[in-house]
């Protein structure tokens, strides 16, 4: 390994939760760490923005995400229907 490669910064990726701003340094996360990263309820339900008239992407607890820039979150409650 080159000097340049041991000294060189980890790769940084900005991503939005709820409409704030998050630097991750990691290229994959569960939806559980996402939601753990904006110290949000673990039952809440977390989504995934997608772009122009497609649906939102639901992304379970477990289910792990690829990090790239840009990337945008939204989480709420569990749903309550009949309540």
């Amino acid at each position: 390994m080159s000097e340049n490669a041991a000294k060189a910064k980890p790769t940084e990726f900005v991503i939005h939760i709820d409409g704030v701003q998050y630097k991750v340094t990691v290229s994959s996360m569960t939806g559980a760490q996402l939601k753990a990263l904006a110290n949000k309820d673990p039952q809440y339900q977390l989504f995934e923005e997608q772009k122009g008239s497609d649906a939102d992407k639901e992304i379970p607890n477990d289910t792990s995400v690829h990090i790239q820039n840009g990337l945008h979150f939204y989480t709420m409650p569990p749903a309550t229907f009949g309540a």
